[in-house]
């Protein structure tokens, strides 16, 4: 496998300018197509799905797609073999607004924020806390979620 680029971006850097902006671009596609019912799925249109973040390999040839359903309208699981489901026509939505030329294989993985979210709120609105998170900035525990 083509050693030289990969090395690049071994660095910890995080993602490039160009895998933030191609994530960035599928996220909104793939939320445009899910939220007009575009693909010819009964059961996928029945759920509402959000796509919390899409984070792309760096050669942009997977996307990985982190999706949760709104609050209890089905399984995450269900949504994900849904999504799965219409991985072929979801990609070829995407292709479409990209410049690439090939589509990223798109894969779905369940977005572990949004069961945090309400506990971070919390969280926040505790003085201590927020306290502790500005001393704490410096050390890079929190990115280990």
């Amino acid at each position: 496998m083509g050693g030289m680029a990969k090395n690049r971006f071994s660095q910890g850097d995080g993602p490039s300018q160009r895998q933030l902006r191609v994530g960035e671009l599928i996220r909104r596609t793939l939320s445009d197509v899910l939220n007009r019912a575009e693909i010819h799925d009964p059961d996928l249109n029945r759920m509402s799905i959000t796509v919390g973040e899409v984070r792309c390999s760096p050669d942009l040839k997977v996307a990985t797609v982190y999706v949760m359903p709104l609050m209890g309208s089905v399984k995450v699981e269900e949504a994900i073999a849904a999504l799965a489901r219409n991985k072929a026509e979801l990609r070829r939505h995407v292709g479409g607004q990209l410049t690439l030329k090939y589509a990223p294989d798109l894969r779905f993985r369940p977005d572990g924020t949004f069961d945090q979210l309400d506990e971070t709120r919390r969280l926040f609105c505790d003085e201590k806390v927020r306290r502790d998170l500005d001393a704490a900035d410096d050390d890079d525990e929190a990115d280990d979620a």
